[in-house]
């Protein structure tokens, strides 16, 4: 009797959406943290998250990873999903727990030889027909190794503020995509003479936070490196699909460690493979960054939303109030954002700072203690 074929294993997509996105301030907040700033294409980054993996992964294998606190915006912006694919977390445990929750989901859902990968909610893609295409490809290699897939981004400038991975030999079998890196070593933000000579040398990459690998691969690393995180997820696993899921989240999460997943699994491996993304990749890190993304005038300022500029040059005017009119005169490379209860105006090279001036005057204005 001949033998019957073995069925394909489903490849699931999580969408890691904890982020809170102080550098969009005043636009972003906490309650309204990156992931649903709707200035790029009339719709929430997160939405566009979902939207691009139209024709790779249908709507029921979509999870979403989340904060407790942003599971009915996130539910908002995402009608399509269930509400068992919205999982909010009760504290911040950085991405090690959140892609351990994501993968016990995904093994209860599609089983332990599930494949899946790993997304963030918050950056843009150009190209999301090139985007899918090195995700299926990701998904082929995972299916037919036992390796953890990262996408790395060509450098196109010596950032400090990312991660590189090094690239080693390609990878190569019988049935295997091709493509494929292996992956030599991780190498946390560089310093700027650093980054020059990685983007000059051709062999990094960087680490754009997208991975892909089958659950039981995952499951198998954090058992090496990370047992008592895989044995909070497993008891946390028990509660899907019931009412005491909450409480076990809140039960569980109180004692895991804060941990990124690249410390935690990835720089740890040695079954790691790459896949270059050439898809137009932007994580809009900053107003300086989502400059690029608006309209320019002819002097080189970004503007989005009603705002006029005169002898102005290379700045970013963003106005989140309609009715409202923002004006720019004789002032070069700022970032000058208006909303209605708040105005950022600061020079280009102190973007960067957003985080330490969200922290000094809290992320509601109305409540802000100022130092005169």
């Amino acid at each position: 009797m001949q033998a019957k074929p073995k069925t394909k294993a489903p490849f699931y997509a999580v969408i890691l959406a904890g982020g809170r996105g102080e550098r969009f301030w005043p636009v972003g907040r906490a309650s309204r943290p990156k992931q649903f700033v709707d200035l790029f294409g009339g719709k929430p980054l997160i939405a566009h998250a979902v939207d691009r993996l139209r024709g790779l992964v249908p709507p029921e294998r979509v999870l979403v990873v989340t904060s407790r606190d942003l599971v009915p915006a996130t539910r908002a912006a995402l009608p399509a999903l269930a509400a068992d694919q919205i999982l909010g977390e009760p504290q911040a445990r950085d991405t090690a727990a959140a892609c351990a929750l994501a993968t016990a989901w995904v093994a209860w859902k599609g089983g332990p030889e599930a494949t899946m990968c790993i997304l963030t909610a918050d950056h843009l893609i150009a190209d999301a027909a090139a985007f899918r295409r090195t995700l299926r490809a990701a998904a082929a290699m995972v299916a037919r190794r036992p390796a953890m897939g990262l996408i790395g981004i060509r450098p196109t400038y010596p950032a400090t503020g990312y991660g590189y991975v090094e690239l080693g030999g390609p990878v190569t079998g019988a049935g295997l995509p091709k493509g494929f890196r292996k992956v030599r070593r991780f190498v946390e933000k560089p310093n700027l003479g650093t980054a020059a000579t990685y983007v000059r040398s051709g062999r990094f990459a960087w680490n754009s936070g997208m991975f892909a690998w089958r659950a039981s691969t995952f499951r198998a690393a954090l058992a090496e490196f990370r047992p008592a995180l895989l044995k909070a997820t497993d008891r946390i696993a028990a509660h899907f699909g019931r009412r005491s899921l909450a409480r076990a989240l809140e039960r569980e999460y109180a004692g895991l460690e804060r941990i990124s997943v690249d410390y935690a699994v990835m720089e740890r491996a040695r079954n790691l493979v790459a896949a270059r993304g050439d898809f137009g990749w932007d994580d809009v890190g900053t107003w300086v960054s989502a400059g690029a993304h608006f309209p320019h005038d002819a002097e080189g300022n970004a503007v989005h939303g009603l705002a006029e500029a005169m002898a102005a040059h290379g700045n970013t005017i963003v106005n989140a109030e309609a009715g409202h009119l923002v004006a720019v005169l004789g002032a070069d490379d700022l970032v000058v954002v208006h909303t209605a209860d708040a105005t950022l105006v600061c020079p280009k090279s102190c973007a960067d700072g957003l985080k330490a001036l969200v922290k000094q005057i809290g992320d509601d204005p109305a409540k802000a203690v100022f130092v005169r």
